[in-house]
């Protein structure tokens, strides 16, 4: 599958594709090592991430594709419902897809997401404070604080 570098308001993001799907989105701190390809699904992408991170996306409607386990694929799918600029524990997550004692197994699903951003698991918190994130806290801070900053605009109250 071919990877392209996707140029952002905040960095070179990398992205993998296949057709005209994204299958795959690594954050700036995670260079990729392989011969970067251009394609319109990758321009799309850009635009995207660039209106979100310029406050002026709420959600993302570049087509994408997940494989993984019926599990992961089932919390990847309650990730997609929650709100612009919200957060949920882990254990709320989990009880969302019927597992509520399966917290640390929600986190493993968490970790493993392929799309982040797209598939928004920085929405997902610790009961205790941010919890994890795999390119980073600083990287799960900025998106939260972003979505913070313009939730009124995507949810006025």
């Amino acid at each position: 599958m071919p990877w392209g570098k996707v140029p952002t308001v905040w960095g070179i993001f990398y992205a993998e594709w296949e057709g005209e799907e994204i299958v795959g989105l690594r954050f700036p701190s995670d260079q990729h090592p392989l011969e970067s390809v251009e394609s319109p699904v990758i321009w799309r992408l850009a635009a995207e991430l660039n209106e979100y991170f310029c406050g002026e996306r709420g959600n993302f409607t570049v087509p994408f594709r997940l494989g993984g386990p019926p599990f992961f694929r089932k919390v990847w799918a309650e990730l997609l419902r929650i709100p612009y600029g919200e957060t949920v524990t882990y254990g709320e997550l989990a009880r969302r897809v019927g597992r509520k004692e399966a917290a640390r197994a929600v986190g493993r699903a968490l970790a493993e997401n392929p799309i982040p951003i797209i598939i928004p698991c920085h929405r997902v918190v610790g009961k205790r404070g941010l919890g994890g994130f795999g390119p980073g806290l600083v990287w799960k801070e900025k998106l939260l604080s972003l979505e913070a900053r313009y939730k009124e605009k995507f949810f006025p109250r």
